[in-house]
């Protein structure tokens, strides 16, 4: 099910200036950090050029957000080296969104940005 239209939004906001202020602006070239939205989740992706072929950017999934209509609750999830998402235990879901993305940015585990 689709996230509610004014939710999306809140989101987007957020997402936006969190992707473009994680990367410093000398390492654009080297990295990128986006954000893809598809029904009711929320995924955090990292980019950077593939070193066989450095015209091509790989993406690896970083961290996945979804939303529950029924509580209006936030989750959080981390990837396994093959991509299978698994709940992040060091967060509990959260009405407030931006609660999450701190945790994605503290880290405590090492599981999203190493």
């Amino acid at each position: 099910m689709p996230l509610p239209e004014f939710t999306k939004r809140l989101v987007e906001i957020t997402l936006l200036t969190y992707c473009h202020n994680k990367v410093p602006k000398h390492a654009r070239h080297e990295i990128k950090i986006y954000f893809k939205v598809s029904g009711d989740n929320v995924t955090i992706y990292e980019s950077r050029p593939y070193h066989l072929d450095p015209s091509v950017w790989k993406e690896k999934p970083v961290a996945r957000f979804r939303y529950d209509q029924e509580s209006k609750k936030w989750s959080l999830y981390c990837a396994d080296r093959n991509s299978k998402w698994h709940p992040y235990t060091e967060a509990e879901p959260s009405l407030n969104f931006d609660d999450l993305v701190k945790a994605v940015d503290r880290d405590s585990t090492g599981i999203f940005w190493g």
